[in-house]
């Protein structure tokens, strides 16, 4: 077996990664980035309204406005850390370093849009593809900046530890402690250790264990499943936010519809014309997430309709072409011209709120494990995520982690275990089984753990997939690793706790949603 040994391990490529091993890196330590796809294959490529850079004089109606979207459960601690540290971390990085090409208007400044929550424009945009302009540049950097290894086409499998994973007998009775992960290299099928000092998850999200979802493929929430298995705590996995508005029509793949058009002036409709959110909320089509998603939901559930609509009147067609250019073009593709019809749309499975539990350094409570971004779980968003706070979360996180594990890395302490030798079945996984296995899962989380849950629903959900996690674990021990069983074995146990979690909290607030049994 193949053992690399590095400073930092960083699982996951996406923004929140790529900012940690940039930090690491310049800070003089080594740092291997592994990935299963391409530098760009992350959820933060597909970010499309933009990322807050509040600069006002008054930044905390920033904060109420985040721990109203959070149905007043989010971390006082963590807002306060995003709205001191973030406009710094915007500027250093991607207005300084990378030189982002955000929109601006015509004196040169920034332009601003506002989004469903907010109560100012706070938010800067690169027309309608924003996390792809801030990625793209991010990974350029990363590969031009020494001391960083990217590694695609790696599946992580199972974390490190002390007590489970090295060959050194009285390393069991150290305090839960990772070093490292044993990761699938998919061009070659074999299995690797990486030995590290210190371990970064930043493995995105879990909408993927959903039938529909705007996450990449993959995205079953990895990093929540291995660090449950070393047993990592963690939180608010009951909080899945489900993005109001994807484009739907038959035989179309559909993709998301950013917020911006309803901050720029969109609303919501039904097939009538009616705009049915007037009624629903305050802010109309402007409500935080949560609210919008389940009133679609509630809406199509008594109609029978099947979707809903974003009405773009108000907008010219001039404009919509020039600040939405992407959208405009894959509905265009799609059958719809945006500038003179309504866009259908239905919610999807979108954003994490919980996951691993992590302070405000991205601490977890296995020692040397970090997790960060949408992985992790500071409570900044409670119960609920307002917009554009997700790409500057990862900003944040990720330089904070790095900062405090230079301070650690620099005192040289480290112990470097052996680890234990991988062992792989040789027997072929059938790949139908697992196709047809990871569908189950996820039409089981969308029909009885989605936007409207019950306790019967949740009872059943945890029956299919607790008779499934048994199939799957067999599966996985008599066939040798691929990164579809890999994905397979993690989408079963993050389901179990998404549905566990939600299980245990009987009471509404924000993205988890109780009805009664006799509820549609």
């Amino acid at each position: 077996m193949k053992i690399i040994h590095t400073d930092c391990l960083v699982l996951g490529a996406g923004l929140a990664g790529s900012a940690y091993a940039w930090h690491a890196a310049r800070a003089g330590f080594k740092v291997e980035l592994l990935s299963l796809g391409e530098p760009l294959r992350a959820n933060s490529d597909w970010a499309q309204g933009g990322i807050i850079y509040d600069t006002s004089p008054d930044p905390a109606q920033l904060a109420q406005d985040i721990l109203a979207a959070s149905d007043g459960t989010a971390n006082a601690a963590a807002i306060e850390q995003l709205v001191r540290e973030g406009p710094a971390a915007v500027k250093e990085l991607l207005l300084d370093e990378l030189r982002v090409d955000f929109d601006r208007d015509a004196a040169g400044q920034l332009d601003l849009a506002r989004e469903g929550g907010h109560s100012a424009r706070r938010i800067i945009h690169a027309k309608d593809a924003t996390g792809h302009a801030i990625l793209e540049a991010l990974a350029r950097k990363v590969d031009t900046t020494r001391g960083i290894t990217r590694r695609g086409g790696f599946a992580a499998i199972d974390l490190l530890t002390l007590s489970h994973s090295s060959t050194a007998a009285s390393d069991r009775y150290e305090p839960l402690t990772c070093f490292g992960c044993y990761a699938l290299d998919t061009a070659t099928g074999e299995v690797v250790a990486f030995v590290a000092k210190k371990t970064v998850l930043a493995t995105g999200g879990l909408g993927g264990i959903y039938l529909h979802t705007t996450n990449q493929p993959g995205s079953v929430g990895p990093g929540v499943a291995m660090a449950y298995r070393v047993g990592a705590r963690l939180m608010d996995l009951e909080y899945v936010q489900f993005h109001p508005t994807v484009f739907t029509v038959p035989g179309v793949a559909p993709f998301l519809i950013t917020e911006a058009l309803r901050g720029e002036g969109a609303v919501l409709v039904d097939a009538a014309g009616r705009r049915f959110m007037d009624g629903v909320h305050p802010l109309g089509s402007l409500a935080p997430r949560d609210v919008v998603a389940r009133a679609i939901k509630q809406h199509l559930a008594t109609t029978g309709e099947a979707c809903v609509y974003l009405n773009l009147a108000a907008l010219k067609p001039e404009f919509i072409r020039e600040r939405f250019p992407g959208i405009y073009q894959r509905c265009l593709e799609g059958g719809v011209d945006i500038t003179r019809e309504r866009i259908p749309v239905v919610p999807a499975a979108h954003f994490s709120c919980g996951g691993v539990h992590a302070d405000l350094r991205g601490r977890t409570n296995v020692r040397h494990l970090n997790a960060i971004g949408e992985t992790a779980c500071t409570g900044l968003h409670g119960a609920n995520r307002l917009a554009s706070t997700s790409l500057l979360e990862c900003l944040v996180s990720a330089n904070a982690a790095a900062a405090a594990d230079a301070v650690e890395l620099g005192d040289g302490k480290f112990h470097r275990p052996t680890p234990k030798p991988w062992t792989s079945p040789v027997k072929a996984a059938d790949p139908m089984l697992v196709r047809q296995d990871l569908h189950q899962i996820r039409t089981t989380m969308w029909n009885y753990a989605g936007i409207i849950r019950s306790p019967r629903r949740l009872a059943r959900a945890r029956r299919i997939l607790l008779e499934l996690r048994e199939d799957i674990q067999a599966f996985y021990r008599d066939c040798r690793p691929t990164a579809e069983l890999v994905e397979l074995r993690n989408a079963v146990q993050t389901a179990l706790l998404v549905v566990h979690a939600a299980a245990l909290n009987p009471v509404s607030k924000g993205c988890h949603f109780l009805a009664g049994d006799e509820q549609p």
